[in-house]
């Protein structure tokens, strides 16, 4: 079924596109507990929160998505949902894609729907459909049971669709259904940074040079009539007049660092920056880190903060452990309990998603992992190459144990069957 027929198919609100460049798609703004008003555009203007949304995004998009029996831990690549999962969500968009939007919309609105077409007569899943999270409302009727409502964005249509049917990830919530968005939580933060890069921006077209007083010796009094780029005039105060001028000649792109020529007795004094405007620099680090601490993020992934080759390993692990890896699991278990088969469930099988390939560290680090859990047995040679993708060779699922170490009570038996043999040895 295609995308186009599938949403006519399922009804939905009128409303206008969800993009980036046009924020009618999103909520217009609202209001955080400050009142500071806050849009996903003016958002991810701010570079922290783009690099963050992007990141976050693009690590889970590209992460292995596979089915496995939990009772036998082997992955069933041979499984039906191996073409949405792994291939195409649906005829538009790749894997990658679908799983890249869904975080987005996460991230930016603490809410990701996804609509689950279904084959009509095995209930086997045919696609994988975002949905508009501002066309998605979820309610709970007087009964107690959860629905959710979409309007379609070309008709305006409602349609109720069965919670079993859509794919709900949540970011933060106080009531398990409505999801409250980083930006929602970080309002105060990120409309800061907007500020700064604002007040940055008109610094640079001022040329640098701050703002300051114009000082006369005598009374500016009066008026003067001056003409309106329509072609009218206006009646201002002489003080009002001498302001503009300032202003277009020496504000605006191009007039930074003019010589000003000052008569009748004018006399312009600077309003010199304060240590906090000399210290931009050092304020723009501090927003840095306070935009990320909300999204879990390492600085050293932002280029920013101290770069250490050492401790950004060890950050890129707790960022992967404590940050990615709760949003995964949310995801394996909602796409387990709503994709999978109640029997498959049953049977324990579950969606996963491979991590491992996060989880390593350097080469070196890596090789003496590998060996550990080769000399313990933990791993055959087949299983180690599997891990770094490669095929296996003859004899590599044999597993190996060393002999060294023994349970206590075993210890007296084999000192005697090792003196037994070495004398056996001697007289040979």
């Amino acid at each position: 079924m295609s995308i186009s027929g599938a949403i006519r198919k399922s009804g939905g609100t009128q409303g206008a596109a969800l993009s980036l460049s046009s924020t009618r798609g999103w909520s217009d703004g609202w209001l955080n507990a400050d009142n500071v008003s806050l849009s996903t555009e003016k958002a991810m203007k701010v570079s922290t929160v783009s690099r963050c949304v992007d990141l976050r995004s693009d690590i889970i998009a590209m992460l292995p998505v596979y089915i496995m029996d939990e009772a036998s831990k082997k992955r069933l690549p041979g499984h039906r949902l191996r073409n949405v999962l792994c291939e195409r969500a649906n005829e538009a968009m790749s894997r990658f894609d679908y799983e890249k939007l869904m975080q987005v919309n996460l991230d930016l609105t603490g809410n990701a729907y996804a609509w689950i077409v279904r084959d009509p007569h095995n209930a086997g899943v045919v696609e994988l459909i975002p949905l508009l999270t501002s066309h998605v409302t979820p309610y709970v009727d007087q009964s107690g049971a959860l629905w959710y409502v979409y309007t379609n964005p070309r008709t305006g249509e409602m349609t109720r669709l069965w919670p079993e049917d859509v794919l709900h990830y949540k970011s933060y919530s106080k009531d398990g259904i409505n999801g409250i968005s980083v930006l929602s939580r970080a309002a105060m933060a990120i409309s800061t940074g907007y500020d700064a890069q604002r007040y940055q921006r008109a610094l640079y077209q001022n040329g640098g040079r701050p703002s300051g007083v114009l000082e006369a010796g005598t009374d500016l009094g009066g008026m003067t009539t001056v003409k309106k780029a329509d072609g009218t005039t206006e009646e201002i105060s002489q003080r009002e007049y001498i302001r503009r001028e300032w202003d277009r000649v020496q504000s605006g792109p191009g007039n930074g660092f003019r010589t000003a020529v000052l008569d009748h007795g004018l006399k312009y004094t600077p309003i010199s920056m304060s240590n906090s405007d000399a210290q931009f620099v050092e304020s723009e680090e501090y927003r840095v880190a306070d935009i990320a601490r909300f999204f879990g993020t390492p600085l050293y992934l932002l280029n920013a903060g101290k770069q250490a080759y050492s401790s950004n390993e060890q950050n890129s692990l707790d960022f992967v452990k404590y940050t990615l890896m709760p949003l995964l699991i949310a995801r394996e278990q909602e796409d387990s309990y709503k994709l999978l088969l109640p029997g498959e469930r049953e049977k324990g099988l579950r969606i996963k998603r491979e991590v491992k390939g996060l989880l390593r560290g350097d080469s070196a680090a890596q090789a003496a992992w590998y060996r550990t859990m080769r000399e313990l047995g933990v791993y055959a040679p087949n299983e180690i190459r599997a891990l770094e993708d490669l095929k296996d060779v003859p004899g590599g699922d044999t597993r190996y144990a060393s002999l060294n170490y023994i349970p206590l009570e075993l210890f007296a038996e084999l000192s005697v069957l090792r003196a037994q043999n070495k004398q056996g040895g001697e007289k040979d």
